[in-house]
């Protein structure tokens, strides 16, 4: 099962926040994630807060939930200022949104539109397992207002598949996009897993040539993580699969970043690459970029003027509380000036456009200045009062960006 939450500080029984945030709210871009917690079975490297209809108990029931949504809406709707800000992105994750049918998710969009109002033009995306839509349900989401999919690809070889316990078929995800396209959707994803045991070069590059072939305009491709407490974890333990290798993760990215280039595609963060600025996720470009945003449902993590906080995580917890008149928030944090600017750093530092150096610490800029004689970071970048990491810097993200904070090794 995924891991706890945080710790934090006791939320208000109605979810109130503290004036700091209230008062700078609408000053930033505003986002809403819409958490679906639900799924027909659960992959063998999946640490996120989801379940399968044996795992929950009572009045967590797949029929109730977009109601409990609404109400989180509604409450929402009464925390946050009226009038200062629209929603600009909704984010449908999971789990499986798309065992949702189309017309529920479409009345929770509905919900947010009228406690908050959608920006003109407001980027909707959906997620989507390959398994989970068609044509039909397709069209039913673009009806919706839906505005962008992305499917989860993960690998075009079934051995790969079957080791991350994925049930599509090899070429459900390009039929997807074909179908996304014909109902009306112009911008459409892919994801990509690299690094699964068991996967070669030519399995990565065959995987990232039917990605192409396909015809979406953005791909994620993200290497493979064992988390604890899953099923690829505990096989990992016994020795059935080997380990990912970080060499072969290095060559594996480089092997993306080359194919996906050739493409026409451009990285504009560590993991993803994009047709243009327009294909952006910008959803995810609103978290990197230090937005603010309501998550909806359980586990869902918000941010709101320096005000991190978090909801219970089951979803029995999450309708027991919202069936009691209370905000599900389990605690929340304040983050300090100082917190705030670090995670600005660590989160800007994946972007192509980089980091204003007018954002380090003098401990940080020093580092800068040495480092961009290395082949880390890129030096007209620095010239021009950016620090942006080089082909070379992404592979080691990590140790550039603990460093651009301050954090100890």
């Amino acid at each position: 099962m995924p891991g706890t939450l945080p710790e934090g500080e006791p939320v208000p029984f109605d979810g109130s926040l503290p004036k700091t945030a209230t008062e700078s709210y609408g000053g930033r871009p505003f986002g809403v994630y819409v958490h679906i917690p639900f799924c027909r079975t659960r992959c063998g490297y999946c640490d996120f807060n989801t379940y399968t209809a044996n795992e929950l108990g009572g009045g967590a029931s797949q029929a109730a939930y977009p109601d409990l949504v609404k109400q989180e809406i509604d409450l929402a709707a009464k925390v946050l200022p009226a009038g200062q800000a629209t929603v600009s992105t909704v984010f449908f994750g999971g789990g499986t949104p798309t065992l949702l049918p189309p017309e529920q998710l479409g009345g929770i969009l509905r919900r947010i539109d009228a406690a908050f109002g959608l920006a003109e033009n407001a980027e909707v995306t959906v997620e989507a397992n390959p398994e989970s839509v068609d044509a039909a349900s397709l069209e039913h989401l673009r009806e919706q207002g839906v505005t962008r999919v992305s499917f989860g690809m993960q690998s075009s070889a079934p051995h790969v598949l079957r080791v991350l316990d994925r049930q599509h078929q090899p070429g459900r995800p390009e039929k997807c996009v074909k179908w996304a396209r014909e109902a009306g959707f112009e911008h459409v994803s892919l994801d990509l897993i690299y690094g699964t045991p068991g996967e070669s070069d030519d399995d990565w590059r065959r995987s990232i040539a039917a990605a192409l072939g396909a015809g979406p305009d953005h791909i994620s491709g993200y290497a493979l993580i064992v988390e604890e407490g899953t099923r690829l974890a505990a096989r990992v333990r016994r020795g059935e699969l080997t380990p990912p290798d970080d060499d072969a993760m290095a060559d594996r990215y480089l092997i993306a970043d080359d194919m996906l280039g050739a493409a026409g595609f451009t990285w504009y963060e560590i993991s993803n690459w994009a047709k243009s600025d327009q294909a952006r996720c910008w959803h995810n470009m609103l978290y990197w970029t230090g937005g603010d945003w309501w998550g909806f449902g359980p586990g869902a993590h918000s941010h709101v003027g320096g005000t991190r906080w978090w909801n219970v995580r089951h979803p029995a917890a999450y309708a027991s509380r919202l069936t009691a008149g209370r905000s599900p928030a389990q605690a929340r944090e304040v983050l300090t000036a100082a917190e705030r600017r670090m995670e600005e750093i660590m989160l800007r530092a994946r972007l192509v456009e980089g980091v204003p150096v007018a954002l380090l610490t003098p401990a940080a800029l020093s580092y800068a200045e040495r480092t961009v004689a290395s082949p880390l970071l890129d030096p007209s970048a620095f010239a021009d009062g950016r620090v942006v990491l080089t082909r070379a810097g992404r592979l080691l993200a990590d140790a550039v960006i603990r460093d651009l904070t301050d954090l100890p090794g």
